[in-house]
């Protein structure tokens, strides 16, 4: 056993890219919100994309590594000090034994990323080591870090130190200098003197149980998230989504990214912990690059969305991917 929890923040959760092929059964796919900055973590330390990360919300935690390790940090930036002294993020860190990491409040954004090489090797349930809160399984006891928890990790400590000095070698302990890497090269509305996320969409399953003024308010109007946001979805507010014989269906399949409009008028967009079947009609399905956007928003916080097709959507998917595999080149001879 090897990192102890001392603070765990606000929500502090282990995730990795989730469940697949169970949702017939019921099964909720969970996994990391931002899964872009998550597999970038574990690729800048020379995991796999899918090993088991931290997803910490808004603050990071405090915690002591018992024994060396390598780790780095992605996604919603936050000062961190590795004993006092400060780590960047996007880069990989090496941690003596028995020192203490510390992650304050996220500058912009709301989730981060800790992956530390060898990945974080609790039990799999159902095939992944993702937490689901709602069901309690998986993760760490299947429920949320606490104060006193030990995690384990895959690699002693002079494992650890051997590879810090491949890395060296490699000269991939530099931090991630692209900017287009970084973030998965998001796109951007402007409204006026704002920058927008800009989401992606297609055509949802119900698209033609909504009138042409409620698509056109759809595409072209400004939602702001509202404070009922969590892993599970994002309930916005903005223009009313006009319906031809109102929002309820019979209940059929949800995916991540379904935008499903309510009795109100109003958007909600799901999550990585979402419902496997719902009863409102969905307008479109944001695209999987744009899901890590949505995801380090925080409540207040305004998006727009525009309609794609699947073609564009699968290039898109494929440019997320193409920066994922620059990143794992620079360790790419050793992996």
């Amino acid at each position: 056993m090897s990192i102890c929890i001392l603070d765990p923040g606000p929500l502090t959760t282990l995730q990795d890219l989730g469940r697949t092929g169970l949702a017939a059964q019921g099964c909720r796919s969970c996994g990391a919100a931002d899964r872009y900055s998550a597999a970038l973590a574990n690729l800048l330390v020379g995991n796999a994309p899918g090993d088991a990360v931290l997803e910490t919300t808004l603050q990071g935690p405090s915690l002591r590594f018992e024994i060396a390790a390598v780790f780095a940090l992605a996604g919603a930036e936050a000062p961190a000090a590795l004993d006092g002294v400060p780590v960047p993020f996007y880069a990989p860190v090496f941690a003596p034994a028995g020192s203490v990491l510390k992650i304050a409040a996220a500058r912009t954004g709301l989730r981060s990323y800790l992956a530390v090489w060898g990945g974080i090797p609790v039990p799999l349930v159902q095939g992944s080591r993702a937490t689901d809160l709602a069901c309690r399984l998986g993760g760490f006891r299947g429920r949320a870090l606490r104060k006193g928890d030990v995690l384990p990790t895959a690699k002693p400590g002079d494992a650890a130190a051997a590879w810090w000095k491949t890395i060296c070698r490699r000269k991939a302990d530099r931090p991630l200098g692209d900017a287009a890497a970084r973030t998965g090269a998001r796109l951007w509305r402007w409204e006026q003197d704002r920058q927008l996320p800009l989401l992606r969409a297609v055509p949802g399953p119900q698209w033609a149980a909504f009138t042409p003024a409620g698509q056109a308010a759809f595409t072209h109007g400004v939602y702001r998230l509202t404070a009922d946001c969590d892993r599970m979805a994002c309930k916005l507010e903005g223009p009313a989504i006009q319906t031809v014989h109102g929002a309820d269906i019979l209940s059929d399949g949800i995916v991540e990214g379904s935008v499903q409009v309510g009795g109100n008028g109003q958007p909600i967009v799901m999550l990585a912990d979402h419902q496997t079947t719902g009863g409102y009609a969905k307008i479109a399905t944001v695209i999987t690059a744009d899901l890590p956007a949505l995801a380090q928003l925080r409540p207040g916080q305004a998006v727009a969305f525009t309609l794609t097709d699947p073609v564009r959507a699968v290039a898109a998917a494929r440019a997320q991917a193409a920066c994922l595999q620059q990143v794992k080149a620079r360790l790419n001879d050793f992996i």
